[in-house]
């Protein structure tokens, strides 16, 4: 059959939009489809669902009465007969931080590619009546598997749990040995950072932790107390913040006021920017008094004064990891639970130097 000679069966109207009268259009089906391509309405559903046991001739003549009648394939129907929605749900705590709102970008760029589309519920206060309601709405709202992040403590704590039968990976939390987890190596990343500084020279370092409540906080802050420890040297009192940059910049002025500190490690680059402000608005210029050195590397990090050295977190692939894992239960593979952890690496800009008194 010429695909250009394709025209409209008697009867059947195009779109499917209002009509003048108040009257709607017949919504266009799929025999519609079949008659004007001249097939069986078992092979306008063959193509509709990219079965590859269709000639490609066919194909393209099935293909053009669709677009000639603006048909549109019933998905949801079609996901109810074979049990499957091609949709990841995604749980989590706020947006705001860096960390979630990339890893949500990383998940969601990696769905794609593996044809999944995601259904995002934020949970106000992750109480666990507020992830059970959450997994209630994700089964409404008819989801293949869900992806967790919940970078608070509350996985980790006895009384949370997640409901049973449900295909599940966690990122970003302390959930232990009862689902698959995914997160980035937050331990061995501050590690790195206090290292660095020691190595330059530094008698100790100082931190700015994030929220005592957050999971990538908590590990940060234990390994840097852990890395100073091993080392001899000794532990300054921590400094706390919220991981917006005004907090990092309050923590500024107070350690601006002390003469011996030289190095500070701030748990992401936000709180090192508000760190960064507070020490040049104090006359403590950065690097030549004090050192500085965040976590995340975020876009901007190479654009602060000075350019600010940074543990890179790689968003982009915990996304991928996620997205694989929960595939991999999908598709009834092997998917032990535990916890997968991505690498970090530190990113060496001009915000670090050796202290004052060392090769000066």
């Amino acid at each position: 059959m010429d695909v250009d000679a394709i025209r409209p069966a008697a009867g059947v109207q195009r779109g499917g939009s209002d009509v003048p009268g108040g009257r709607r259009k017949q919504r266009v089906s799929m025999a519609d489809v079949a008659a004007l391509a001249g097939v069986s309405s078992q092979t306008v559903s063959r193509v509709s669902n990219g079965h590859p046991g269709v000639i490609e001739a066919t194909r393209e003549q099935v293909l053009a009465a669709m677009r000639e009648l603006g048909y549109r394939p019933n998905s949801a129907a079609r996901s109810l007969r074979y049990g499957q929605f091609n949709t990841i749900g995604v749980i989590l705590f706020g947006l705001s931080s860096t960390g979630n709102s990339r890893t949500v970008e990383a998940i969601a760029t990696h769905a794609a590619a593996e044809g999944y589309a995601i259904t995002l519920i934020p949970v106000d206060m992750p109480t666990q009546d507020n992830v059970l309601g959450a997994f209630t709405r994700m089964g409404e709202l008819a989801v293949d598997g869900v992806i967790v992040i919940l970078e608070i403590h509350l996985l980790d704590a006895s009384t949370v749990s997640l409901p049973p039968g449900v295909h599940v990976v966690v990122v970003d939390s302390d959930a232990g040995d009862r689902y698959p987890v995914v997160d980035t190596d937050q331990a061995d990343g501050a590690r790195q950072a206090v290292r660095h500084l020691l190595d330059l020279g530094h008698r100790t370092v100082w931190h700015v932790a994030g929220p005592a409540e957050s999971f990538a906080s908590d590990r940060r802050a234990k390994a840097w107390r852990a890395e100073l420890e091993a080392a001899g040297r000794p532990v300054p009192p921590v400094e706390r913040g919220d991981w917006s940059a005004e907090s990092g910049y309050r923590a500024g002025l107070r350690l601006a006021a002390r003469p011996d500190c030289t190095a500070v490690f701030a748990a992401n680059d936000q709180m090192a920017l508000g760190v960064l402000r507070a020490l040049h608005e104090r006359g403590r210029p950065v690097p030549a008094h004090v050192s500085v050195v965040g976590f995340d590397d975020i876009a901007d990090a190479s654009s602060y004064l000075p350019p600010l050295t940074t543990v890179h977190q790689d968003f982009a692939e915990v996304g991928r990891r996620c997205v694989q894992a929960l595939l991999r239960q999908l598709r009834n593979e092997p998917a032990d639970p535990g916890t997968d952890l991505v690498p970090t690496r530190i990113v060496l800009r001009a915000s670090t130097a050796p202290p004052p008194d060392i090769g000066r």
